[in-house]
């Protein structure tokens, strides 16, 4: 029997990983802006990255990286996202893998750019400041440590108001291993992923394409089932490196394979939370969850659409218990509902029952909306799938951080 529970450290809980965040001017006042992530080994690798056409140069760098199923390290800046950069963007992404490939290889071995992992997020058309993000990377390596999560956490922050971490710890009878994250979001977090980068490591052993294989599905239930305002962005980035260190090995269909997917499963579950629950302005974490649906595609439309809808989101940062807006939404998602069964609950109270109004007393359902985690439920009456979304209420704050964040 395998026991698979929360931990500490993130990307450090893991054996032969060091991380590090420095300042380096990038971003203003000092704050943390390049992180560094380092395995002391050679590890398998696997990412998911962002569907929008028009992506940034780190991620068309990284793709072709990843493809070699091996990689040894990840740079993030923060501040710039080196995107709609041309030419000069691809060259500064690829001379920010060669020179963290180049300051790794100091330590020892020869470590090839090709098995760097390159990040950038922030400000949108402006040239990479290169200067900078190498003295970060030199600085950072000089301070990888095994207790350097946190700041790395930091390090990769833009509008976000608290680190993302979290870790996880499996003990088998054929041994142990851990698996750690951390990530960043808070606004353009939609379906298909978006301005979110994630980065996850662990000590088990694990083929890169059987390891692609698990990060895709585990992304498609947890990471792409966060929306905090509908826009996929040019940069998101969701990376797993593992370099085998604790000397499981995962095959497929085995006790650590099970272990492995749902510790992993763990550990992208809740650092997706953690985006929806930190979105810009957000007052609180909402879970769209749908039942009764005819198809679990169906019970997704149908959530993505209540969780996007402005009507909606902005009637939950009011604690206005207005069933009409999710009804409308679910209407126009292009999910199948019988209107003569279709019932919803709002945080607990039923409001519609097979169609038709509940009476309710308005001031106790609102002041049941006014809680940190508020969970809104609809059954479709079709069938007998589900799924749910995660997402946050819409506030004064949301207008404001986006009216003032400029390119």
């Amino acid at each position: 029997m395998s026991r698979v529970k929360l931990t500490t450290g993130s990307v450090c809980a893991a054996q032969g990983f060091r991380a590090a965040g420095v300042a380096v001017g990038i971003k203003p006042s000092g704050h943390l802006d390049v992180t560094l992530i380092a395995s002391d080994r050679p590890a398998a690798v696997a990412a998911v990255f962002t569907t929008n056409r028009i992506c940034a140069a780190p991620v068309q760098v990284s793709r072709e990286h990843v493809r070699g199923g091996v990689a040894r390290a990840i740079v993030v800046n923060a501040g710039n996202a080196n995107a709609c950069t041309g030419e000069q963007g691809l060259a500064d992404a690829r001379e920010m893998a060669r020179f963290t490939a180049e300051v790794l290889s100091a330590e020892g071995d020869q470590i090839p750019p090709e098995q760097i992992v390159v990040c950038s997020t922030g400000i949108i058309g402006r040239p990479l400041p290169l200067a900078k993000v190498e003295a970060g990377v030199r600085d950072a390596a000089g301070v990888l440590s095994p207790t350097g999560s946190n700041r790395a956490a930091r390090a990769i922050m833009t509008t976000d108001t608290r680190p993302k971490e979290c870790a996880v710890h499996a003990d088998l009878p054929s041994g142990q291993f851990s698996i750690g994250g951390i990530c960043k979001g808070s606004g353009m977090i939609a379906p298909n992923m978006a301005t979110m980068l994630a980065f996850l490591t662990t000590d088990a052993d694990i083929d890169p394409k059987l390891l692609q294989t698990l990060l895709g599905r585990v992304a498609d239930q947890t990471f792409n089932c966060v929306t905090v305002d509908g826009d996929t962005s040019t940069n998101d980035t969701l990376v797993v490196l593992a370099n085998g260190a604790s000397g499981v090995k995962i095959l497929h269909g085995t006790d650590e394979f099970r272990a492995f997917k749902l510790g992993l499963n763990q550990v992208c579950r809740r650092l997706s939370r953690e985006l929806a629950r930190d979105g810009e302005g957000a007052t609180k974490l909402v879970e769209v969850r749908i039942r009764g649906a005819r198809t679990v595609s169906d019970a997704r439309k149908a959530a993505r659409t209540v969780a996007n809808s402005p009507l909606v989101k902005t009637a939950l940062f009011g604690n206005d218990p207005n069933w009409g807006r999710i009804l409308c939404a679910v209407g126009y998602s292009g999910a199948q509902v019988d209107p003569n069964k279709v019932s919803l609950w709002v945080s607990g109270v039923q409001l519609v029952r097979d169609g038709t109004p509940v009476a309710f007393d308005v001031a106790a359902a609102s002041a049941a909306m006014k809680v940190p985690k508020l969970l809104l439920e609809v059954n479709l009456g079709k069938g007998s799938r589900s799924a749910s979304v995660w997402t946050c209420d819409l506030s004064y704050d949301y207008v404001r951080i986006n009216a003032e964040y400029t390119t």
